[in-house]
C-alpha cells in the first residue's frame, strides 16, 4: 500500500473510534477500558519483542517508541479504570452506602 492509502486508513480510523468510544454510556466505560487494557497488553509484548529483534536502527527507534507509547497507555488505561471503580465502590467516611 502506498502512503496515501495508509494516511486515509488511519485518518478514518480515528474519526470512527472517536464517534464510537463518544457514544458510549459512562455505565460501559469501565469493562471497555478493562478489553482496551488487554488489547494494550499485547500490543506491549509485541513491541518488545519487535525491538528485541531489531537489526536496523531506524526499526529499533520505531519499535522503542512504540514500546513507551504502549507503556504510557496501559498504565494510563489501569490509572482510568481503578478511577472509575472507586466511583462504585462508596464513601468511606461512614456517611453514605460502603
Amino acid at each position: 500500500m502506498d502512503g496515501i492509502s495508509l494516511l486515509t486508513i488511519t485518518v478514518l480510523a480515528v474519526f470512527v473510534g472517536f464517534e464510537v468510544v463518544s457514544k458510549v454510556s459512562s455505565t460501559l466505560h469501565t469493562p471497555l477500558m478493562s478489553g482496551a487494557n488487554a488489547i494494550h497488553g499485547i500490543i506491549l509484548v509485541g513491541a518488545i519483542i519487535v525491538a528485541g529483534q531489531a537489526a536496523d536502527p531506524w526499526v529499533l527507534g520505531v519499535a522503542l517508541l512504540a514500546v513507551v507509547l504502549a507503556t504510557a497507555n496501559l498504565v494510563g488505561g489501569f490509572v482510568v479504570t481503578d478511577r472509575m471503580l472507586e466511583m462504585f465502590r462508596g464513601r468511606r467516611d461512614g456517611k453514605g452506602p460502603q
